[in-house]
């Protein structure tokens, strides 16, 4: 099986390649360039054997953003440079975690570092986009592309259910085209404060025990869900996940806490 590593630093990428080259080890290389340019570093590619010869020979464990299984992407690389604007609240873009989704192990999720500050443009996304759930206590903008849920807060990105690393650079770019060109306008828009109602409660219960234990409090799972999921009570209080038999449900229900913003 071959696996997939990208970077949170050219530095880093440059480190992990020139240890490859001296070594005489084989690897592919996947580069964001030019149209990811400034959302990613590039991709290296080994298989395990490769990937073990390194750590052994290199005697240190060298920095990256993470390990996922490699699948080659359907997505072509744009070949032009991504588009400038006068003032720009998302300037560039550093993964800085890049993971298995822990809901669907045959997608990837990440977090990326902005440079730049994209918390006064939710207001205007807010108003643009009609499927968005802004906490504006919270500083956070949570919203859907098809089946991949992404969280913006001011100076970071988290995206869950990308297809590999290629979709994930596609979707770090259109975020920032969408932050950058909605800013460039928005003297034309009116921006809205409001928080609308979050994503339904039902998430939240596809990853509880559904054994209503009570152990909560609460008479029922679904009442459990209802309750977190309207901040009313914490997700911890579910003791079979966070201290019990299952646990194994712990990562995926964090995961989609933390994607609601609850």
């Amino acid at each position: 099986m071959k696996m997939a590593a990208t970077f949170q630093s050219e530095k880093e990428f440059r480190e992990m390649k020139g240890r490859l080259d001296a070594l005489g080890l084989a690897y592919e290389l996947i580069s964001p360039a030019p149209g990811y340019a400034l959302v990613g570093e590039p991709a290296l590619v080994m298989d395990g054997e490769t990937r073990m010869a390194l750590f052994r020979r290199a005697g240190v464990e060298i920095p990256c953003s993470g390990w996922v299984e490699h699948r080659p992407s359907k997505i072509p690389i744009p070949g032009e440079d991504p588009p400038r604007f006068a003032e720009q609240p998302f300037i560039r873009a550093a993964i800085t975690l890049l993971a298995p989704c822990v809901a669907d192990p045959t997608k990837i999720r990440i977090l990326a570092d902005v440079s730049g500050d994209m918390g006064a443009v939710f207001p205007y996304l807010n108003t643009e986009m009609k499927e968005v759930f802004y906490n504006p206590q919270g500083q956070t903008l949570t919203f859907m592309e098809d089946y991949r849920m992404i969280c913006l807060t001011p100076r970071g990105i988290a995206v869950a259910k990308a297809d590999e690393i290629v979709d994930a650079w596609r979707v770090l770019e259109m975020i920032s085209r969408r932050v950058n060109e909605t800013w460039a306008r928005r003297h034309e828009i009116e921006p809205s404060y409001e928080m609308r109602k979050k994503p339904p409660a039902l998430e939240i219960y596809k990853r509880l025990p559904r054994t209503n234990c009570r152990s909560c409090g609460e008479a029922t799972c679904l009442a459990f869900a209802v309750k977190v999921h309207a901040g009313e009570l914490p997700v911890s209080l579910c003791t079979p996940v966070f201290e019990g038999e299952f646990q194994r449900f712990k990562d995926a229900l964090l995961e989609i806490c933390a994607g609601l913003g609850v």
